[in-house]
């Protein structure tokens, strides 16, 4: 009985210092799997997706989304609309989170949360990449600099509109300076396009 315990309390240990824990997490720490479902079955245990658990009564902050698809798919990175919204960039609200992905990157059938898909290059996709810690889980995020380029390079995908309202934004609160925008425009090759906006802003 005390052994079982003990399992139930370094479950709840993980899951509470993970913030989203997966099962391999648990499995490092010396826990059966079962133990995990019975948590689960308690009422005690979440599971947001395949292999992820957290805490029940956990605190869920604004961009709990982000952690959950970073758990998801830890290849991928958050850009575009879901790094506008984290940066304050947009006032677009997307109820998916946007990942960029290697071009042969794995995506779970079934994420925890909606997913919206962007396969980029090794070059764009390592590129001014941020790590936050977000409800306890160290998040890949593009910058706000990398962002704005993204946004240009992806603009059918996100919407020229949507760009254009980044880049004031980003100008207007002094996010990032024009030459490090200037610079990851150069990395995703959109200098042409952006700089008459880059001049009609300055």
């Amino acid at each position: 009985m005390i052994h079982a315990q003990n399992h139930r309390e370094r479950a709840l240990a993980v899951a509470r210092d993970r913030g989203i824990a997966r099962s391999r997490d648990f499995e490092k720490a010396g826990i059966p799997r079962i133990y995990l479902q019975r948590l689960r079955d308690e009422g005690l245990l979440t599971q947001p997706g395949r292999g992820l658990y957290a805490l029940a009564n956990g605190e869920i902050g604004a961009h709990h989304s982000l952690a959950e698809a970073a758990k998801a798919v830890p290849a991928g990175v958050i850009g575009l609309v879901s790094a506008l919204q984290f940066h304050g960039l947009t006032t677009q609200l997307s109820p998916q989170v946007w990942l960029l992905i290697p071009p042969k990157g794995w995506v779970p059938r079934k994420p925890p949360v909606s997913l919206k898909i962007v396969r980029a290059g090794d070059q764009s996709l390592n590129a001014g990449v941020e790590h936050k810690l977000i409800d306890k889980v160290l998040v890949p995020i593009t910058s706000p600099a990398k962002t704005i380029a993204d946004c240009f390079k992806y603009r059918r995908q996100v919407g020229l509109d949507v760009a254009i309202e980044a880049l004031r934004e980003c100008l207007s609160k002094k996010c990032a300076p024009r030459d490090e925008i200037w610079r990851y425009a150069a990395i995703d090759r959109v200098q042409n396009v952006m700089r008459p906006y880059l001049e009609a802003l300055s």
